[in-house]
């Protein structure tokens, strides 16, 4: 089995040498990822200029980086190896759940894969400062990828991990307001600097991602391409738009 692996949080994350670490045990694994940070990047793909794509070394695995996004990484890492089996990104240094699916690099790797027609799984877990240990996931994401291995399992997953998980669950994606402020504030010149807030408005509901991550549990989300509003499409479909002369 090819594995490729990807990650947002740059080529030298301690998180994707984790990963790379576990998934070993499964396949042949290659490093293909940005090479400086991109989180938050959603599903950014570089079409106003070229690539490159530039050999390092990650751990003992042969790595490849690259000045674009996570979604790049995975268009030239399948280019230049062919017949990929899996795509997996992380493990992201912070969660990716709810309403952040939009906006992740993480996740768009994976979804890249699944766009190639391959396997693609996100992992992200949330991080303690600058204080990465994995030993007590370590367990679960090789649970989690020996059985999202098999053919009759989600092309495409997005899962979180607890720092100390006790247990792994099938999840729906939490959709919940967030409050969106803007919070202007001085850089040390004396320039204005705004950050942009994501603080939930809601509690998270029983079988969502964030609802299992609350309880110390592992969430897996299959997740699909299509973006149809399917019982609004058939609600809509004999509604007439406009009236003909």
């Amino acid at each position: 089995m090819k594995i490729l692996i990807t990650n947002d949080d740059g080529i030298y994350s301690p998180g994707i040498l984790e990963l790379a670490e576990i998934a070993s045990e499964f396949g042949s694994v290659r490093i293909v990822a940005p090479n400086v940070e991109q989180s938050s990047m959603g599903h950014a793909i570089t079409a106003t200029r070229p690539l490159s794509y530039h050999k390092t070394r990650v751990g003992n695995f042969d790595a490849f980086r690259v000045n674009g996004t996570p979604a790049d990484c995975v268009s030239l890492g399948c280019f230049h190896w062919e017949k990929v089996d899996l795509v997996l990104s992380g493990i992201n240094l912070g969660p990716n759940l709810g309403n952040s699916m939009w906006h992740s690099g993480t996740l768009a790797g994976a979804k890249q894969a699944a766009l190639l027609g391959i396997k693609g799984v996100a992992l992200s877990t949330p991080t303690q400062k600058d204080d990465y240990d994995f030993s007590q996931m370590r367990s679960y994401v090789r649970q989690v990828i020996g059985y999202l291995i098999q053919e009759d399992v989600p092309k495409l997953v997005n899962v979180n991990f607890p720092l100390a998980p006790e247990g792994i669950v099938w999840t729906r994606q939490s959709v919940r307001q967030y409050d969106g402020l803007v919070k202007p504030m001085e850089d040390p010149m004396g320039r204005p600097v705004f950050w942009i807030t994501v603080v939930p408005l809601e509690l998270a509901e029983e079988g969502t991602d964030r609802y299992a991550m609350e309880h110390n549990l592992v969430s897996m989300t299959p997740l699909r391409l299509d973006l149809t509003d399917e019982s609004q499409l058939v609600k809509l479909s004999g509604r007439k738009i406009f009236d003909q002369d």
